[in-house]
């Protein structure tokens, strides 16, 4: 089998690209990025090269699958949203659908696209747990969620209209692990805490080696259709041992972050502190049940292996 997996220098893929070449079936991986992967193997050829390249089709000949994970979570540019927001949703939008409608033309079997549960957005009335039929409504000005949610909704009508390529849709959830966003590593495994209006939010993630895990689950089922994917038994936020609780809410260290941002691009996206404000727990029975996905790590286990992974010195023990 030979795959092509796009945003292959980026945080889901150096989890990703290692279980992918341990799979007993891979022929050859070609990594598209920008920028080349840390990993050098023999089966690993790396492709120079932006999704929105118009030579990109000639390189899709032979494909069996491609993995989309190319999406830009934060812009590289310093500067208030506006000077940056129209690159991204080129990145985003136009150069995913470039994508998705080349590997149709090509006859790609098969696309796995690295989704996220930011499409759903976190609302005050969303059920819980969030099924995959629930509509997606992203937050206002969190350029990844409204991104995302474009692309599911293009994606709709892409589905429905060709049948050569089956898209097997992954809507993950926050990915913590050692190769992970800083930010999203931050919110769950930093020794501050926020001052919730609701202390006890359900509180969900995904470690990055069962990212890895469904995207091969999904490569083998080869088929139509969308997933959510994240760890079991969600936690609450009170729960999570920290050192010290820091006097601050969501929505105030968003307004700080949002001063800050234009300063510096290493503070991430503001749009996951948002999320802390209402709950965003996803059901991921369909997973088990026909990809036959099994999470390693449930979210208390997941959050103590990055800590552990991270080094970081031994916290209080869990409440509740």
């Amino acid at each position: 089998m030979q795959v092509l997996v796009t945003g292959a220098a980026g945080h889901t893929a150096a989890a990703l690209l290692p279980a992918l070449l341990a799979w007993p079936y891979i022929r050859r991986i070609i990594a598209l990025d920008r920028r080349p992967p840390a990993l050098q193997h023999p089966k690993l050829y790396y492709l120079p090269l932006d999704i929105r390249d118009p030579q990109l089709a000639e390189h899709l000949a032979g494909v069996d699958c491609v993995i989309h994970l190319a999406f830009m979570v934060l812009s590289p540019r310093l500067g208030p949203q506006q000077r940056w927001r129209a690159e991204m949703r080129q990145v985003n939008l136009d150069g995913s659908q470039h994508l998705f409608l080349a590997a149709a033309d090509a006859g790609v079997p098969q696309v796995v696209y690295s989704g996220s549960v930011a499409a759903y957005g976190a609302w005050q009335d969303n059920p819980v747990p969030i099924g995959e039929n629930q509509p997606c409504r992203p937050v206002p000005g969190f350029a990844y969620s409204e991104d995302k949610a474009a692309l599911e909704q293009w994606l709709d009508g892409f589905t429905a209209a060709q049948k050569k390529t089956a898209v097997t849709r992954l809507r993950l959830h926050a990915i913590i692990g050692l190769h992970g966003q800083a930010l999203v590593n931050e919110i769950a495994t930093s020794p501050y805490g926020l001052r919730l209006s609701n202390p006890d939010l359900p509180i969900q993630c995904l470690h990055e080696d069962d990212a890895a895990s469904a995207i091969l689950a999904a490569l083998r089922y080869g088929q139509d259709g969308i997933f959510n994917i994240a760890a079991p038994d969600p936690v609450p936020w009170s729960s999570i041992p920290r050192r010290w609780q820091l006097p601050l809410s969501p929505t105030q260290l968003h307004g700080l972050h949002r001063w800050l941002r234009p300063l510096s691009t290493r503070l991430g996206d503001p749009g996951w502190l948002q999320v802390l404000e209402n709950p965003l727990i996803v059901d991921i029975s369909s997973a088990r049940q026909k990809l036959k996905w099994q999470p390693r790590y449930d979210v208390r286990h997941a959050i103590n292996q990055v800590r552990d992974a991270c080094g970081q010195s031994p916290l209080y023990s869990w409440s509740g």
